[in-house]
C-alpha cells in the first residue's frame, strides 16, 4: 500500500469541506473533520451519528458540510456507512468514498457491534473515531476511552474518589484482532501524519480505521490555543502511542526514546487536577506495561 509520502503542508488543497461550523474553539474534533475531507475530496459521502460533530454541522437551517453527509442512529454508524457503500455500488457510482465521524463512546461502547460486523463483511469504508476521551456532546460523561483517573459527571471526585476506575479500552489492537485490511491510530497534535493514514485509508478495497486523539478544551480543561500542543505531549510523555496495522503487522510510527513527565501532562488539565502520586503511578505502570509489550512483540 502507497505511503502517500505527496502530503504536506505546502500542497495542501485549498477547498473546504467543513466550514461555518458551531463547535467550541480548539475543538479537536472539527480539525479532524477538515483535515479528512480535505484528503478524500467532494466525492465523499459521510455519516455522523450522535456526537458533537452532528450537533455542531447540522446546525438548522444551515449545513456545514460541503459534501453529502448525513446524521445518523447514534449505534449502527457501521452499518449506515455500509449501505451507503452499497447504495453508491447500486447506483453505478465510482471514485466514491464513504466515511464515518464517531465519538469514543460511539465507537467503544454504543457502536462496537456494528463497527464488528462491518470489520466482518469487509465493507468498503473508512470508519474514523475521533477520541475525546468522554461523551462531551452530552455533558462530559466517561466512555469506555475514558482514562483511568479522569473527572467526568459520572466520575466525580466525591468521598476520595480519584475519578474513573478502569483504564482506556484498546480499540486499536481491538479493531486490529478481526484481521481488517488497514488500521491505524493518529493525533490532532501530527496532523500530516494523519492525512497520510487518511490517504491510505482511502486507497483499501475493504474496512479501514483509524482511531485519532483529539483533545477537547471544554472537556479536559484546557486553553483553546492548546488543542495540538495536549496531543503533542500525550504522545511524547507515552499516554498515546502512532502505528500502524496491515498485512498482519504491526508498525510503530514514532518510537518515543524517552518518555516526558506523565505528572506534567496530566497537571495541564482541569480533569485531572485531583489526582495524586499513587494514581499518576498506576498510570505510569499501565504506560511502562503497554511500551514493553509493544517493543517486544511489534
Amino acid at each position: 500500500m502507497s505511503s502517500n509520502p505527496t502530503i504536506n503542508i505546502k500542497n495542501l488543497p485549498e477547498e473546504e469541506y467543513f466550514f461555518g461550523h458551531k463547535a467550541c474553539g480548539g475543538c479537536g474534533g472539527s480539525l479532524i473533520v477538515r483535515l479528512t475531507l480535505k484528503v478524500l475530496g467532494e466525492r465523499t459521502f459521510v455519516a455522523v451519528p450522535a456526537n458533537c460533530m452532528s450537533a455542531v454541522g447540522f446546525y438548522y437551517p444551515t449545513m456545514n458540510y460541503g459534501v453529502n453527509a448525513l446524521a445518523a442512529a447514534f449505534a449502527p454508524t457501521g452499518a449506515t456507512l455500509a449501505g451507503m457503500e452499497a447504495a453508491g455500488k447500486a447506483q453505478g457510482l465510482e471514485d466514491y468514498t464513504v466515511v464515518g465521524f464517531v465519538g469514543d463512546g460511539g465507537t467503544a461502547d454504543i457502536g462496537i457491534q456494528a463497527l464488528s460486523g462491518a470489520i466482518d463483511r469487509n465493507d468498503r469504508i473508512i470508519y474514523i473515531c475521533y477520541d475525546n476521551e468522554a461523551y462531551m456532546n452530552t455533558g462530559v460523561q466517561e466512555s469506555g476511552l475514558t482514562p483511568l483517573g479522569t473527572k467526568t459527571t459520572t466520575s466525580p471526585i466525591v468521598n476520595g474518589s480519584q475519578g474513573k476506575k478502569t483504564h482506556k479500552k484498546n480499540m486499536f489492537e481491538i479493531v486490529a484482532a478481526h484481521n481488517i485490511e488497514y488500521a491505524a491510530t493518529a493525533s490532532a497534535g501530527y496532523p500530516i501524519d494523519f492525512m497520510k493514514k487518511v490517504a491510505k485509508a482511502k486507497e483499501c478495497k475493504g474496512t479501514s480505521f483509524i482511531h485519532v486523539m483529539a483533545p477537547c478544551p471544554t472537556g479536559w480543561g484546557i486553553p483553546e490555543s492548546q488543542t495540538g500542543a495536549i496531543a503533542r505531549d500525550a504522545v511524547e510523555c507515552g499516554l498515546w502511542y502512532l502505528a500502524e496495522y496491515e498485512d498482519g503487522e504491526f508498525k510503530l510510527n514514532k518510537d518515543v526514546k524517552e518518555f516526558k513527565s506523565v505528572a506534567d501532562y496530566l497537571g495541564k488539565q482541569n480533569r485531572f487536577k485531583h489526582m495524586n502520586e499513587e494514581s499518576i503511578a498506576l498510570i505510569e505502570a499501565q504506560r511502562d506495561r503497554t511500551w514493553a509489550r509493544i517493543r517486544r512483540n511489534w
